[in-house]
């Protein structure tokens, strides 16, 4: 940033230096000299870094203005030239400033990859990095350790946390023959594997190489300002050329020059974006540069993401089944007691559910604890068991068909459960769900009222299960089994369709495909990480309704921008009639110019409201 704002300081300490001098008597004949020095010296590197451009076919705003300090320097009005160099310089350091900070996803995945395996060798087990591990060999997990490539469970049992790559919450249960993508956290049990892909090969190298293709593969955003500028420049220069050729007169056509530099093109989008940019900061929405916000002005379609975006993001207990002649607040306190001794994240969970309901579990005693599988203890004087359907089988005999009984859906049907006994009868079934978020009609309303014409939500779960939330929400295009390659193609499908895509998302496995929408949005309300890097918007809040509001703060930004510029193009274009009848001299124009630029300013401060 001090490289940035070194040029216009410089220009601005010049034009003060000069003034200075003409103040004086003593130094009044040196005032020029100052002012041209300081010409010489901050004008020419803009106007070497123009003419490289306009040698590789790039003409900008640019030009119109390295043309002026070029006439300045030739026709001795260097002050007229200074604050040509100030209004340019200074509008680039506005727009570096609101560029902001490129994306640093790749090197977050980077740091966050698995690095250290555990390889088994008859009795010994020794420490390799993931990069030496060779298909087929064994390895050792251990609790809350990366699984460091995709491989396969050989002995064991534990829970699977997956859902930086599949998003979804539940973890999955790891026993014999299980297979497991590396990236995947283990939660609770030591587990033996066999490795069935090289580092390089398996699911997170994977996504970091989806994340480098599809940055990659985005099509840079043109200027606004140079769109502008395609016409405005050519235009400029031809009013120039007849000046010219009417009068013969080049200190006339250098003062139709100055009032043409195309400062509000320079000025008015950068600092309509950075009021949008502060605006949006106001209401926990950080957007990391001003093409995010241009972009957000022009969605036409919404990709979300299910787990975490549409849902809650964690399982819930959705509802619990008792056995005849106990109730529901019963299961959950005598579960609850067990369970409270328990880091499992279901239960977790359930002890919240009892807490929501004002349950108090009371204490459990000889609590022991089955890695992955379940929990068993005493509550006054009862033996609680609760676990999966298969621990608590093999735990007492014949209990099976009481359960059946309360599984209307059957065993495999409902989801996600957990199985109470008490005193080796049959006590209750806790379901647990993924909720979506309440509220979520009159948004969906709203972003049709923004023109977004199309909704899509993409996951890593059942399509059955997508589908479900889907229509509960009002979507249509669903799509679900989803890895991240797969969000990545149906996105990039969309973009080159021609529609203008934002994507949505909260989760490591969202990341590829907000690098390849048109705008990223990270649900970060729990810290974002990698996601937060990948996106170009990130949501502080746990409120999906900001989408919406990022959106019409894009539009009103961009629509601001556009009213500036024209206004400031409409000012400019008049003076240039002005001058090129003779009426005003270049350093006249040049500080008229400053006028049409503060105008300019204070209509795009308005994004800040």
């Amino acid at each position: 940033m001090r490289r940035t704002i070194a040029l216009p300081a410089a220009a601005l300490a010049f034009v003060a230096l000069g003034a200075g001098a003409r103040l004086w008597p003593a130094l009044a004949p040196w005032s020029s000299a100052i002012w041209l020095v300081g010409l010489a010296l901050t004008g020419l590197p803009l106007v070497w870094r123009t003419l490289r451009a306009a040698a590789r076919g790039h003409f900008a705003t640019d030009l119109v203005a390295t043309l002026s300090v070029i006439g300045a320097l030739l026709l001795g009005q260097p002050l007229a030239g200074l604050i040509i160099v100030l209004m340019q310089s200074g509008g680039e350091a506005l727009e570096r400033y609101a560029e902001g900070k490129a994306s640093e996803a790749l090197r977050e995945l980077e740091n966050a990859r698995p690095r250290l395996a555990h390889r088994v060798s008859g009795d010994t087990v020794v420490d390799i990095a993931a990069e030496d591990i060779v298909v087929g060999d064994t390895l050792l997990l251990r609790p809350g350790e990366l699984v460091p490539c995709d491989a396969e469970v050989v002995d064991g049992r534990s829970h699977i946390d997956a859902s930086r790559l599949t998003g979804e919450p539940m973890p999955v249960r790891a026993e014999s023959g299980a297979p497991l993508m590396s990236g995947s956290v283990n939660q609770e049990g030591s587990l033996t594997l066999t490795a069935t892909a090289l580092s390089r090969d398996s699911q997170y190298a994977r996504i970091v190489e989806l994340v480098r293709s599809a940055q990659a593969s985005k099509a840079p955003l043109q200027r606004l300002a140079d769109r502008y500028a395609m016409w405005f420049t050519p235009f400029t220069l031809a009013v120039c050329g007849l000046v010219y050729l009417a009068t013969g007169d080049a200190v006339r056509v250098l003062a139709v020059l100055v009032v043409a530099t195309p400062c509000p093109l320079i000025l008015a989008a950068p600092v309509a974006f950075i009021g949008g940019i502060n605006r949006a900061a106001r209401r926990q929405i950080i957007v990391r540069h001003g093409a995010a916000l241009e972009r957000l002005g022009i969605i036409s379609t919404v990709v979300f993401d299910k787990t975490g975006t549409i849902t809650i993001g964690r399982p819930r207990v959705s509802h619990v089944v008792a056995a005849p002649g106990t109730d529901e607040r019963e299961v959950l306190r005598l579960a609850g007691a067990v369970e409270q001794r328990s880091s499992h994240l279901l239960a977790r969970t359930l002890v919240e559910a009892a807490d929501a309901r004002g349950i108090r579990p009371p204490d459990a005693s000889d609590v022991t604890e089955v890695a992955g599988r379940g929990v068993a203890g005493f509550v006054e004087g009862h033996q609680v068991i609760v676990g999966a359907r298969s621990f608590v089988l093999e735990t007492v005999d014949g209990i099976g068909r009481d359960f059946a009984t309360m599984e209307p859906g059957g065993a495999n049907e409902a989801g996600l459960q957990a199985y109470v006994a008490v005193d080796g009868r049959a006590a209750g079934i806790v379901t647990y769900a993924d909720e979506i978020r309440p509220g979520l009609e009159p948004f969906f309303a709203d972003l049709e009222q923004l023109g977004v014409h199309r909704t899509l939500l993409l996951s890593g779960d059942r399509i059955a299960s997508v589908r479900a939330v889907a229509a509960s929400v009002g979507i249509e295009d669903v799509e679900g089994d989803l890895l991240p390659a797969g969000k990545v193609a149906t996105v990039m499908r969309l973009v080159r369709s021609g529609e203008r895509v934002l994507m949505v998302g909260d989760g490591t496995n969202d990341a590829p495909a907000m690098s390849a929408a048109t705008v990223g949005i990270a649900l970060a309300h729990h810290g974002g990480g990698i996601t937060a890097e990948a996106a170009d918007v990130v949501i502080l809040a746990d409120d999906l309704t900001r989408v919406a509001e990022a959106i019409r703060i894009g539009q009103r930004t961009l629509r601001i921008a556009r009213q500036s510029i024209w206004v400031g193009l409409g000012l400019s274009a008049a003076a240039m009639v002005v001058a090129a009848a003779g009426l005003i001299v270049p350093t006249t124009g040049a500080l008229l110019q400053e006028g049409i630029d503060l105008a300019v300013i204070l209509n795009a401060l308005r994004a800040r409201r």
